[in-house]
């Protein structure tokens, strides 16, 4: 009983991937393994302060852009309901522009 034709391509593309996607990843926890468990994930405590405080601007800008948004929105809502509440060609003359015109 021998190995049939169709499957040695079948298995030769599988392998091929499994290596492709292997390899990295076995070089990635052997390094990991070399690193120790402690050494990657200690932080230097001047990277941990910077870090705070740009997460505290960025907080900051995304509350002053929030308040920048809703200032838009009331101004966007107050043009539109001018805009629906007098045209601008039905607009009366005031009293001191009909006394020059008449």
């Amino acid at each position: 009983m021998g190995i049939p034709g169709e499957l040695i391509p079948i298995v030769l593309f599988i392998m091929i991937g499994v290596t492709i996607i292997g390899a990295p990843l076995a070089r990635a926890m052997a390094r990991r393994i070399e690193r120790g468990v402690s050494g990657g994930n200690q932080m230097n405590s001047d990277v941990a302060a910077r870090l705070e405080r740009m997460e505290q601007a960025i907080d900051a800008i995304a509350v002053e852009v929030e308040r920048i948004a809703e200032g838009q929105r009331f101004t966007s809502k107050l043009l539109a309901g001018r805009a629906d509440a007098v045209p601008v060609d039905a607009a009366p003359l005031p009293s001191s522009a009909r006394r020059v015109n008449q």
